[in-house]
């Protein structure tokens, strides 16, 4: 099995999440793949101390990092058009991308909020229900 982690993982984890922390040390303690790309590295530098920064560089290094292919764009791309015209909801470009990512590798994403995946039909692992403090 493989899993694409979502910035809420790495920003969790780094600020002490329990949460977080439980499903982090589950994903790594088993044999399987662990991917991150471009958007989720940007979201998880982009705020918090010094010190949480530092903590989700190191754990950044410690996954696969992995690129959209184009037809993976295009794929988040239609997808997110569809959910966008069917009215149900209007996903962010960003989790468009991570979902195509999940899809691109036949992974699962992990996510704090799973309902912003939805709309991309790829399989999802859920961890907390509130937001962190």
């Amino acid at each position: 099995m493989s899993y694409v982690l979502d910035s809420t993982v790495i920003i969790d984890y780094c600020i002490g999440y329990k949460p977080a922390e439980e499903v982090v040390e589950r994903l790594f303690g088993q044999p399987q793949e662990l991917y991150i790309c471009d958007v989720v590295t940007c979201e998880a530098l982009s705020k918090g101390r010094v010190e949480e920064l530092r903590f989700a560089r190191s754990l950044l290094d410690a996954l696969e990092y992995v690129a959209l292919a184009p037809d993976g764009a295009a794929w988040a791309g239609n997808r997110r058009r569809d959910a966008i015209e069917s009215g149900t909801r209007k996903p962010s470009t960003t989790d468009a991308l991570i979902a195509a990512l999940a899809h691109s590798l036949g992974a699962t994403v992990v996510t704090r909020n799973a309902k912003d995946f939805a709309a991309f039909d790829v399989p999802v692992l859920g961890y907390g229900e509130l937001a962190p403090d």
